[in-house]
């Protein structure tokens, strides 16, 4: 896999999951704190590993091309 996120796109996407977890934990034991939990685990997973399949579909590319 190639990476296609960059160093801006995991800040936002970190961000976003603590809002979310946050949320998630905020509103525990409703049903849809667990879709927010669900959502900023799959962010975590963006960030870690880089690489984003929604954003291959697309044709989108945020990381520093090598040279």
């Amino acid at each position: 896999m190639e990476k296609n996120i960059g160093n801006v796109d995991k800040v936002v996407r970190a961000i976003l999951a603590v809002v979310l977890a946050y949320l998630g934990y905020a509103y525990y034991g409703v049903w849809y704190s667990y879709v927010l939990f669900l959502i900023a685990m799959l962010l975590l997973v963006t960030i870690i590993t880089g690489f984003c399949l929604p954003y291959k579909w697309l044709g989108i590319n945020t990381a520093k091309k090598k040279k």
